[in-house]
């Protein structure tokens, strides 16, 4: 297969790319800067502004599909989370809404447009939602993420008026030790100094990298497959329970907490990033009878950090 992978240079793509290439697929690389990147065998990069299909709208024209998983950092580049302005929100929400319209740009143009779409989104979706259980067919949450993941699955959703099978992926916590939260979580428990955020009643709806790549894959190739999925382990935890499986894995205590006061006067509104939560399960995903490899919290982890 032919696939083109728009922010196939973060967390996901980089190795979904990596992955689909070592099966013997073409996989092409959007980035605004693809000499910064030694892409794997099988990968190529092509330069897009993230914007429009200005350059790179050819390739959609026979391919066999788009994954789109562009956008900016929710939680910005550097160690510690950078803190929401209107500027930088605007910044987030034009990063994937902006490039939806480009993935859309280049679909309407191809005279053979490609079979399928899977379209990123977030856990967040859902909003803060207690002790709820979360299924796909749960409705949207309220504030900043949940409108955010509305508008960006909104940005492509014309594609399926053209007879491309589209698929939302809406992807919980992502556990690698190349980026995403858990470096950031584990690194206190190292130091003896781990404990619960806020409450650490809040529920995280979490994914190894590897279940999450395999996923994506899945239901690339599972023609049935269409509409939202959840992509998270079907055994969420609370974040108590999570931070204490990161102490037991690594040997060490979960007894210093950081209140929720603190966590909001640090970060601001993006402290929402690990005080609200979903207690999401991927219902589809397990009707459709998906292998997940880590089910369970603490061999995912074990993998990851030991």
């Amino acid at each position: 297969m032919r696939i083109i992978i728009t922010g196939g240079t973060g967390l996901i793509g980089s190795k979904l790319a990596a992955d689909l290439a070592q099966d013997g697929h073409e996989v092409i690389v959007l980035s605004r800067n693809p000499a910064k990147y030694s892409f794997p065998a099988g990968v190529r990069g092509e330069q897009w502004d993230a914007t429009t299909a200005v350059g790179w709208g050819h390739l959609a024209d026979g391919a066999d599909a788009i994954i789109n998983l562009a956008g900016a950092s929710i939680a910005g580049d550097g160690l510690i989370p950078s803190r929401w302005n209107d500027k930088r929100k605007q910044i987030i929400r034009d990063s994937r809404v902006n490039a939806g319209k480009a993935v859309i740009e280049a679909i309407t143009a191809a005279t053979n447009k490609p079979k399928v779409l899977i379209q990123s989104s977030g856990i967040d979706y859902y909003g803060e939602s207690g002790d709820d259980i979360i299924t796909e067919e749960s409705p949207a949450g309220d504030g900043f993420l949940a409108q955010l993941c509305v508008d960006w699955e909104a940005s492509t959703a014309v594609a399926e008026t053209m007879g491309v099978r589209r698929i939302i992926i809406r992807t919980g916590v992502v556990l690698s030790m190349d980026g995403g939260a858990l470096p950031i979580t584990a690194l206190p428990y190292k130091f003896f100094v781990g404990g619960k955020l806020g409450s650490g009643n809040q529920w995280w709806p979490w994914i190894h990298i590897d279940d999450e790549v395999a996923a994506i894959r899945f239901l690339l190739e599972n023609e049935t497959a269409q509409g939202a999925f959840n992509l998270s382990a079907p055994n969420p935890l609370q974040n108590k329970t999570f931070g204490k499986t990161i102490g037991t894995v690594l040997r060490r205590p979960s007894l210093i907490p950081v209140p929720a006061f603190a966590l909001k006067l640090a970060l601001g509104e993006v402290s929402t990033i690990v005080l609200d939560g979903q207690r999401a399960i991927p219902k589809k995903l397990q009707t459709l009878n998906f292998p997940f490899q880590y089910p369970e919290a603490q061999p995912a982890l074990t993998n990851l950090l030991s």
